[in-house]
């Protein structure tokens, strides 16, 4: 199979990032036209967790992050979706992380462009991290 996969990589090319191949198609990777062909739950779960690992990644360089619990660690995770750096301009959810002011951290969260754009998203994880308290996902 090692040798299939070199050839393929031989003829296709690899690129990480989307592409239109010489049929216009949107396509990434090796040729995988994800216009039509798309990528399955298992693939999209590979995709997330690799996600995961790396927002995690970039925010353990943070003590405002480790120190948090594992509730508010994936807050924080969940909001880095967005873009880590764009995260980090959350200043003032940051510094009442620091000082473990959560009422403040929520408030801030939720006085953003960011919970104006994810609505529910924004509430569900304010609460979250006010309370330290996960969700109900049957009432989600």
């Amino acid at each position: 199979m090692a040798t299939l996969q070199e050839q393929l990589i031989l003829h296709e090319g690899f690129r990480p990032k989307p592409y239109r191949c010489s049929e216009n198609k949107l396509t990434i990777g090796v040729g995988r036209n994800i216009e039509e062909r798309g990528i399955t739950k298992a693939e999209a779960l590979v995709l997330l967790e690799n996600d995961i690992k790396a927002i995690k990644s970039e925010l353990e360089k943070y003590s405002w992050f480790r120190e948090q619990d594992e509730i508010r660690q994936r807050v924080l995770v969940d909001m880095g979706f967005m873009g880590v750096p764009r995260l980090l301009g959350f200043k003032k959810m940051i510094a009442a992380l620091e000082k473990k002011d959560f009422q403040t951290a929520a408030a801030e969260m939720l006085d953003s462009k960011w919970a104006k754009q994810v609505l529910t998203r924004a509430d569900r994880l304010a609460e979250m991290m006010r309370t330290g308290k996960d969700y109900d996902t049957k009432g989600a």
